[in-house]
């Protein structure tokens, strides 16, 4: 309690300040980073925490074979849109059941599962095969903006989670050499995101689904997998063994 000129009453405990902004956000990018197997203070090794962040061999087969099923089948038969979507839509579905038969993490198959439903009600709405990719689309141009802004506000996201991570707050902005690396990191991640749009969106147009959909895979994972390990290597770098 305080008293009528606002000083704290003697014996009343001080509220403690209200979390910023910045703190929560950090705290949830770092705990969806930690998920991902990307800390930086753990032991393992650049290999092992790739194949983490990609989830593994289930990661990768619950990544890839929706998509591939989809592009495979679309253009064996492009007039019976429905059996390829189905067939999409259905193995992202067993990916989640066999999740939560095992009572594994069903978050990323259940992630999966939703785009690919969306993107399938979208494309047979529209009766276009290429409507599929559309939520892709949206999720990259969400990421590499969000991505992008931030590194050039100098609120870089990566700096946040991993500010988070290794106990640094916001402390890193005051680190010229800290606040580099994750604005060069920012800018990277948000070239990958900008680059699928620069190279997928023109066949999206042209209506080429095949062409689309084998260009959807080749910069998704083989490009994902070499960026997480720049990344945590250059972060590994910053926070090198001693500094405080």
């Amino acid at each position: 309690m305080t008293d009528p000129s606002g000083r704290a009453e003697e014996g009343t405990p001080l509220e403690p300040p209200a979390p910023r902004a910045s703190d929560a956000l950090g705290a949830a990018l770092g705990g969806a980073a930690q998920r991902l197997g990307l800390d930086p203070a753990g032991e393992a090794s650049t290999g092992q925490v790739v194949w983490k962040a990609m989830g593994g061999w289930r990661g990768v087969l619950e990544s890839v074979l929706p998509s591939l099923a989809f592009v495979v089948l679309f253009t064996i038969r492009p007039d019976v849109l429905a059996l390829a979507l189905g067939v999409s839509v259905g193995l992202a579905a067993v990916f989640t059941l066999v999740r939560f038969a095992q009572k594994s993490p069903p978050a990323a198959a259940l992630g999966g599962l939703v785009a690919a439903a969306a993107a399938a009600a979208l494309a047979l709405w529209t009766g276009r095969g290429e409507d599929n990719f559309v939520p892709g689309f949206l999720t990259n141009g969400v990421y590499g903006t969000a991505l992008l802004v931030s590194a050039l506000v100098g609120w870089s996201l990566i700096g946040l989670a991993v500010g988070f991570l290794m106990g640094d707050g916001t402390a890193w902005r005051a680190d010229r050499r800290k606040r580099r690396v994750f604005f060069w990191l920012g800018i990277a991640w948000a070239i990958l995101f900008y680059a699928r749009l620069a190279v997928q969106l023109p066949l999206y147009f042209a209506g080429d689904v095949t062409a689309l959909g084998t260009l959807k895979l080749i910069m998704g994972l083989p490009l994902f997998a070499p960026l997480v390990a720049v990344t945590w290597l250059a972060v590994r770098a910053v926070y090198a063994r001693g500094d405080p």
